[in-house]
Parts: structure tokens; sequence; C-alpha cells
């Protein structure tokens, strides 16, 4: 939503730009050829004019950089030419002592613009084009300096002055100058320069513009507040990120030296309008990422000196409102959101052209989308979704597409998020999407007409990024949902009830389209400014230092290509959607049954897109990858994975490492016969869901499924089946169609453990049949396999129908299931071949006895007591029938220690635990 900012404002000349002013006329003087002076290659001219380019563009602060900055990036990148180059920009600066001196500068500065009236030029002579970036910057200066009134260029040299003092007086370039005698020689230009217009006035001015009280120019130098702004700077004078000793960066993201401290007697300059968005744009994506990981106090800090120094740039209460909804401020987040529409009416900082019939008073429809989304954040669906309807309204009044568009999708995110049973009161409303197709069809046959209805108005207003949004949206709806005819009357086509992969997979990779197309909808400031704060900021990494070598003069001109170490100049936004494409690639998979595929593209979405995923993305694949170790590896990976994904993102309250950590502590409690530990995790896991009804489902239905099976565990069957039952419920009555198979299915596990296998068989069979209509190929598996242990608990008459469909079960689950899955069908085929009154186990004992082996060995690693017991049990009576009594008594002796195991669980010593 952040779009194209405004063009940028006024354009001030401050000491800052004179330097670059300087650098650039060395880089492009007009009276040399060839490879001007002082360089001695082409890769020494074309990396500072890189760098050059990279300053004017890059956002990675608020204000401009002192000299002694300058001069340090200057030693990265200057090699040789290190002390040439500081040398020449301050003994310039030292000789603008006079307006006639700055006149006679920025006339230079004029021979160094080519054009229509350069004259004969020679093949080789440097000459700015004036419409590229840095003539442009140029042209700017120029102009700005002809602007000034005598008295502003008198401001400006007294600026200067301050400029080159606060250099000096800096402990690092004092060094410089205890180091080399050209230094000295410039410091003694300092001394002794003649300032009749500059020093003596400096001491006059600050004092005169400490009592001004007039409004300062947005650009312009602003000392006013300073008092005012060191007593808040000093306790946060080092805010650079930290990296702590296990590699994890700390909970700063806020980059650049933010909060530098301010010196009163100094002076403050603001960067441009164009960079000052383009850094707040940067920032607003840093909290969008990290979430609440971002540094809230040094971040808020920064935005109240912005505040100060430029108090009508009213973005800056809208970087507040992210800020504190990302950290679950609520209060300050709606006051925030409010102060912004308020003061700027939602005009500053998004790209808005008003469209024709509108009355120009602002943009409500937005702030109406924004409250909604932030209602839609805090979990209060209802209100948020009343909101947004009235956003529709709004939007389609002032004819703004783009917000209704917007609109339709952020309607369409609640509804597939949360759980309505029925939206007939607010989507039925006379400002309601749906009026037009009325409200009697249910809450996902509206969800799916909203989502189509939400990608054509974004194909026909070209907003890519929002295309490939709704995709994605639709092959999700695809997941979950299948196919069903809107229409009640009429006709009947004949329709099967099944979701289409085909269609799932063809809206996953109608996304990718989106990387190539990007462009349509980028943002100049977004990609160049971005490009260049990180490659200034690689400046100050070991790699730049190499990359960045100096020719050495002795031949060895290879030199690597200098972007080759830069990160890629495609949006973030433009990434993470494109990464998103591969996260539910990796959910479509899991879901279909294919635990491989699922892991594959997990790993290509945490090795390709890490760094542009958001924080709540990063979580989720790390999350699935560490179930994937846990089902395939055992819980010591598992916890060990764990550990390190703790160490790297926030676990706080409702945190889905946290989740995680509580899914598998239940499951191995579970398995060690640890029911108390169990219970108390499932407990816990309830408390984390909201107290709202339709909020939280996922997680309400975890608890609850947990729960019930630790009441299986415990043999209530009774209690059990009632919790089970009344989850079922609840899952139909929000459309929670995949969790009903779920439910179905430990329905019939419970009716099957408490001896009425006759009464658990239907529901196994509906469990079978949501299974076929969602594709759910590995759940379809594992109910198969409940099938056969049910037919088996009938007696041994229908040994062959359970073995019969253990075997076409056989090839998903061994080649997609994981440890648990596995082994119980080792165990249960093991159980069918002793059944059979027609099987002799004399003549073939290793069809029984090698399917107990793989069951024990895959259960070590699950701890698994229980099924561990019963697979030494039935290796003992295999063992017995074949009198061979020593490994009978090793059996029998394992059977026995899972047993008193199973008895006597020892977690409380457990190290996760603690």
């Amino acid at each position: 939503m952040t779009g194209v900012v405004k063009a940028p404002g006024a354009f001030a000349i401050t000491p800052h730009k004179v330097s670059l002013c300087i650098l650039v006329h060395t880089y492009a003087s007009p009276s040399q050829i060839s490879v001007p002076f002082p360089f001695s290659s082409v890769s020494q001219h074309n990396r500072l004019g890189l760098y050059l380019l990279a300053l004017t563009k890059s956002c990675d602060d608020i204000l401009e950089p002192k000299l002694d900055q300058l001069i340090n990036q200057l030693r990265e990148i200057g090699g040789l030419l290190d002390d040439w180059l500081t040398d020449h920009v301050t003994s310039r600066l030292s000789s603008l002592s006079a307006p006639d001196d700055l006149f006679n500068f920025f006339n230079e500065l004029r021979e160094t613009l080519g054009g229509p009236d350069s004259g004969v030029m020679d093949d080789d002579q440097v000459i700015l084009d004036p419409n590229s970036n840095l003539g442009m910057f140029l042209r700017r200066c120029i102009l700005a300096f002809n602007l000034l009134t005598f008295e502003g260029i008198c401001h400006l040299l007294t600026n200067i002055g301050i400029y080159c003092k606060e250099a000096i007086s800096s402990s690092s370039y004092e060094h410089r100058l205890d180091d080399s005698s050209n230094d000295l020689e410039s410091l003694s230009e300092y001394e002794n320069m003649d300032l009749n217009l500059v020093f003596k006035k400096i001491n006059e001015e600050m004092e005169a513009r400490k009592k001004a009280t007039e409004q300062v120019s947005f650009h312009l130098h602003l000392p006013k507040d300073l008092s005012t702004l060191v007593e808040d700077v000093e306790v946060f004078a080092d805010t650079k990120p930290e990296h702590n000793e296990k590699g994890g960066e700390s909970s700063s993201y806020a980059s650049g030296d933010l909060l530098r401290d301010v010196d009163p007697d100094g002076g403050v300059f603001l960067r441009t309008n164009w960079q000052i968005q383009g850094y707040l744009m940067e920032q607003a994506d840093a909290i969008e990422k990290h979430g609440s990981s971002f540094t809230f106090n040094a971040f808020e800090l920064t935005l109240r000196q912005l505040q100060k120094l430029a108090p009508e740039f009213h973005r800056v209460h809208f970087l507040r409102y992210l800020n504190n909804l990302h950290h679950d401020e609520y209060f300050s987040a709606l006051e925030n959101l409010h102060r912004y529409f308020d003061y700027s009416a939602g005009t500053e900082g998004f790209d808005f052209v008003p469209p024709a019939g509108s009355n120009g008073f602002g943009r409500f429809e937005i702030a109406l989308l924004c409250l909604g989304m932030m209602q839609f954040h805090f979990g209060h669906p209802k209100r948020a979704l009343e909101v947004l309807t009235e956003a529709v309204l709004v939007s389609q009044q002032q004819c703004n597409d783009t917000c209704l568009a917007y609109t339709l999708a952020a309607i369409c995110n609640l509804l597939s998020e949360i759980g309505f049973s029925t939206t007939s009161g607010i989507l039925g409303s006379p400002f309601s999407p749906m009026t037009n197709v009325g409200t009697s069809l249910s809450v996902q046959q509206q969800l799916f007409v909203l989502l189509n209805g939400s990608l054509k108005r974004a194909e026909s207003l070209k907003l890519k990024q929002l295309i490939a949004a709704n995709n994605l949206a639709l092959a999700k709806f695809g997941l979950t949902h299948v196919q069903r005819p809107l229409l009640s009357f009429g006709p009947k086509i004949s329709m099967k009830l099944r979701t289409c992969p085909i269609i799932v997979c063809k809206e996953l990779r109608s996304s990718y389209h989106l990387i190539s197309d990007f462009c349509c909808e980028g943002s100049t400031m977004t990609t160049d400014g971005a490009f260049s704060t990180a490659w200034l900021k690689n400046l100050q990494k070991p790699m730049g230092s190499l990359v960045m070598s100096q020719d050495n003069g002795s031949g060895n001109n290879s030199n690597p290509f200098l972007f080759f170490t830069q990160p890629s100049s495609i949006p973030g936004s433009v990434l993470q959607l494109v990464g998103s494409s591969y996260l539910h690639r990796a959910t479509a998979w899991e879901m279909y049954g294919s635990a491989p595929l699922a892991r594959v593209n997990a790993l290509v979405y945490a090795t390709c897109f890490a760094d542009a995923s958001s924080s709540s993305d990063a979580v989720v694949v790390h999350v699935k990858l560490i179930q994937h170790l846990a089902a395939f590896r055992g819980y010591k990976e598992a916890f060990a994975a764990l550990k390190i994904a703790e160490e790297k993102f926030l676990c706080a309250s409702k945190s889905r490492i946290l989740i995680l950590k509580l899914q598998l502590l239940h499951e191995r409690a579970l398995h060690r016969g640890h029911l108390k530990l169990a219970q108390q995790v499932c407990d816990e896991l309830g408390v984390l869901a909201s107290s709202v009804a339709s909020v939280d489902l996922q997680l309400k239905t975890e608890a609850s499924l947990r729960h019930a099976r630790t009441l299986l565990a415990a043999k209530q069957f009774s209690q059990a089946a009632a919790v089970a039952h009344s989850l079922f419920c609840m899952c139909y009555k929000f459309n929670l169609q995949v969790e009903n198979a779920t439910v179905l299915l430990l329905l019939a596990e419970i009716h099957m453990k408490s001896g009425n296998a006759v009464v658990g068989l239907p529901y196994a069979l509906a469990s079978l049949s949501y299974c076929q209509s969602f594709n759910l190929d590995l759940l379809k598996a594992s109910a198969t396999l409940t099938l056969a242990e049910l037919w088996l608990s009938l007696g041994s008459n229908h040994t062959k129908t359970a073995l019969t469909l253990l075997h076409g079960a056989f090839p998903m689950i061994l080649g997609h299931g994981g440890l648990e899955l596995c082994a119980r069908a080792y165990i249960t085929e093991a159980k069918c071949y002793l059944s059979d009154p027609s099987f002799s186990v004399s003549d073939n004992p290793e069809l029984v006895l090698d399917p107990l082996r793989q069951a024990a060995d895959e259960l070590q690693a699950l701890e698994y007591h229980e099924l561990m017991a019963e697979a030494f049990y039935l290796m003992a009576i295999v063992y017995g029938k074949l009198g061979q009594l020593q490994q009978r008594e090793e059996a029998a002796s394992s059977f026995k220690n899972h047993i008193v195991a199973l008895d006597h669980p020892h977690d409380a010593d457990d190290p996760v635990l603690s």
C-alpha cells in the first residue's frame, strides 16, 4: 500500500552537498581528458562514480553525514587515493571563506555539465550528462544556490565553518592529522583562513536561530531544538545492531547510526524528501519483516527527532502506527493512525491521484482500510469486517478503484483466516460487496466470489503484486474447498465434489510471473534507494574491502565487478510474494501427502528467500522443517533444531515457535507415558488461544485434539469421545473440513481402543471419504491403516480384508509416512499374519519378524514405549513358537523394560523441560 511517494519538495544546499559537488567536480573535471587526474585507471575512476551515485540516493538515515563520516567512507573506496581525496575535499572547503568564493565555485560546476552549447569536445573528455543522476544532482545544487539570498549565502558559509570545525575536533580526524604532513598543512589552513563573514558570526547565528519562532523550511538548517535533542539522544548514543556470541542478530534492526550524538554547537541537516521518505519506507518494510523483534524505543526516538526537526512531515505518525502495531500496543497504534489521517488526510507518502468525481478532501477509504487491518491484527474480526465493508462503500463513492481492490483482498484474507459461521448481518448490509450476489450463499461461496472479483479488479487495474497475492489466495482456497455450483436452482451439471490440485498448482505458478513484471509497479525510490543503501553498508564489511581493493600497479588489474557482492535490486515485497508461493507449495504437498516435495519447497524458501522474508514467514518455514525432523528423524534432532530456532526468533506468547515446542513436548510425553505432563501442555496450548470464538481456530483445534488424545492415552474413552465430538461440531460450524477428517479418524481410534470396533467403522469410512474429496493422500493412507486395524479387531475371520487394505496403503505409508505411521503399519501387518489361521510361523518366520524389527528400530528414535512394548511382545510370541528361548527372553526383557518405563516416566529430569 505504500506505492510511489510524492515528488520531493524544496532542495536546499548544505555543506554535505557542497562536499559532494567537490567530489563530482573531481570525478568529471572538464579540464582533463581520458582518465582524469588523479586517477591512474578506469577502475579507480568508476569506483568513485559508483560511490557518489550511491551517496546521492542512499536512504539509510534522516540526517546528512558529517565531514568525518564522509572522510571515513572515502578511505573505504579511495585506496591509494585516500590521502589525495581527503586533502582535496578539506582544502577546497577551507578555501570557501567568502561569498565570492562560493560564486566562483558554483560557476566552475557549470563547466562540468555537458549540453548542446558545450562546444567542441575531445573524444576522451569527461563531461557529465545533465540528465544523468549525477548531472541532475549538480543542476539541483546550482539552482538551490542561485535561489539563495545574500543572507542565505552567509548562513551557508556559517554552516560550512561549523561543518569543518566538527571534523577538526573529531578524534579520528585528529589522528589522521598527526600522521601526515599534508594534513598538518590542511589544519593550518583551517586555523589561519580568513572567515570575516563566517566565524565571527557563528555565535550570533546560533543564538538568533534558537530564539527564532517562525517555522523553518523543511530542508534547511534546523538547530532550534538541539538543546532538547541532546537530552533525548545521549541515552541512546550507540544503537548499532550487535551480534550475540551465538551468531544471531540482536533484536535491533534499525539500520544505520540513527541516533548519533548531536552537538548543540554544530549543525543538523535533514536529507531530501526523496531520501527521508525512502528511509521511512525501508523502516516500514523492516518493521513488517521483523515484527516484534524490531527495536521499538530506538526507532521511536528517531521518529521523535524527525518530528521535532520537521513537524510538517506527518508520515512519522504512520510509522509510529506500524511500530506500535507490530509490538501489540493497541491504544498507541490507534492514536497514531488517527493522527496520521487527521493531519495529512492520508495523502502523504501514498501514490495518490484523485480520481474523477472525487471531492479531494482526503482519503477516508484508506483510513478505513488501515483501521480494519489493525482490528484484524488485534483479533477483533467482526469489528474489522464492519470497518472493511464500510471502506468498500467509501471507495465506490470516491471512485477509488485501487483502494477498492485492496479492500476486497483484505476482506478475502479476513474471511479465509477467521472462522465465520455466517456473515448475513455484515455482508448483507447496503454497503456490502455481496449485495448484488445475495447472502443465501455460504461463507465459503461468498469468499470464492470475492476472490474472483478481487482478482479481476486487480487485473483490470494492472496491480501486479495484488494479482499475485490473489493467485496465492485462490490457491489456498482451492486446497481446502471442493468445487461446488453457486446456483441452487436450474439444471444441474455433473460435478465431482473434490478439490482440484491442478488448479492449485496453476494458481501457484501464476504468481511466479510477478518477478519479471515487478517494474510495472515498482518505485524508483524503492529500488535505487535500497540498492544504494545496501551498497554503502557493504563498504564496512570485510568482503567489501576485498572487492574494493585498489590496483597495486603490478600489472594485476583483475578487479571483480563491484555489484557481485550486492543484494538483489528486486523489491522486498516482490520477493516476499514469490517466496510465499513456495511456502504455499510446501503446505500443499504436506496436505497432499508428499513429504519429500514439502521439505524441498521449504528448503528452497529458507535458502533463497530468507533475507527478504518476513519474520512470520521465516518462523513458518522453520516450523515445517522441525516438524519434518520430528516425524522422520526423531525428537533428539528436532529439539536441537528447535533450540536454534528459539535463539533466532523471539519466543513470545502465541509465537509459532512456542506452539511448536509445546506440540513436540506433548507428543513425546504421550510416547513416554507421562500423562500429567501431556495434560499440562494441553492446558498451556489452550491458554494461548484467544477467547474470541472465531479467532485462533487452528490453535483451538490443535489444543482440543491433543486433549482428546491425552484422555485416550489415559483410557478415559467416554471423555475423549465427548471432547472429539465437540471438536467435530466446531469444525463443521466453521467449515474446517480438513480438520474434520482428522477428528473423525480420532473418533474411530477411540472406539477401536474402547472395544467398540463396529462403532468405529463408520467414523473411519467417513474420514476416508473426506480424504478422497480433498486429496489428502497421506491422511487417507493413515485412515486406511486405522480401517485395517478395525477389521482386525473384529476377529480372525477379517484378517484377509485387513491385510488387503494394509497392502494397498503400504506404498504411500512407506514412501511418505513418518516413523510412527510406518511402525504402526509394520506392527499391524505382523498382527494380521499372526491372527490368520492359515499362516504358519515356522514356515516363514521372517515374514513376521522383519516388520517387527523395523518397527522397533524406527520407534527407538521416538521413544514410543507403548508401541515398542507391543512389538517386542509379538516378537517374544514368535520366538516362543519357533523354540528360540534365548531370543524370546531378550524380547520379553525388552518388553518388560518398556512397560516399566510407561509406569515410571522420568521426564522431570529432562533438560528440554528445564
